[in-house]
């Protein structure tokens, strides 16, 4: 399977038509990016995208997703306010064809802003993941095969306080999977 891997930066090379030449299968995207350039992306390729929001992306919550996929807001049918086309995999799992992707995103907190979270507000929804992918897996023995995060979930990533690292609790919350997780995001292949 031939994964694009985007994040943070706009690349020229993938901002036209030449993008067809890498043929993904799946899009992944690890956040700060504008939502025109994944529309483009999704509508070129014509494969599935999956993002999670990044620390200066807008405020994507009050949109819960229903069991069969429907954005609502208050319980109401709603347009989802991330990218046409892409699906926001924050504090999911969902299945992309073959490929099973867990996500996070945010960062730790270095300001007042969206998508920012102390290490007891990231707890919460870690636990959540936690508890839909072991559901996912005791319904088909699959684990996850992408932990989709902002930032890479180890605290060797970054330093203490810096936007580009996660929080401890994400660390010891990471979802079950079978191999080793792959790294995305800003801070990945850093030690």
């Amino acid at each position: 399977m031939r994964i694009l891997a985007i994040s943070d930066e706009v690349v020229p090379t993938v901002w036209n038509r030449g993008v067809r030449r890498l043929e993904p299968d799946v899009v992944r995207s690890a956040g700060d990016l504008p939502f025109d350039y994944l529309e483009y992306l999704v509508s070129t390729l014509n494969v599935p995208l999956a993002f999670v929001p990044g620390n200066h992306d807008r405020d994507l919550s009050g949109i819960t997703v229903s069991r069969v996929g429907l954005a609502l807001r208050a319980g109401r049918p709603a347009r989802e306010p991330g990218p046409a086309g892409a699906l926001n995999v924050d504090g999911r799992c969902v299945d992309l064809g073959d490929l099973r992707v867990a996500g996070l995103g945010g960062s730790i907190r270095y300001r007042p802003g969206a998508n920012q979270y102390t290490e007891r507000q990231q707890a919460r929804p870690a636990r959540r993941l936690i508890r839909a992918t072991r559901r996912l897996t005791r319904r088909d023995g699959r684990g996850v095969d992408v932990l989709l995060t902002r930032a890479h979930p180890s605290v060797r990533a970054g330093r203490p306080g810096t936007p580009g690292r996660h929080h401890p609790g994400a660390q010891r919350r990471r979802p079950p999977h079978p191999g080793p997780v792959e790294p995305t995001g800003p801070t990945a292949g850093r030690a």
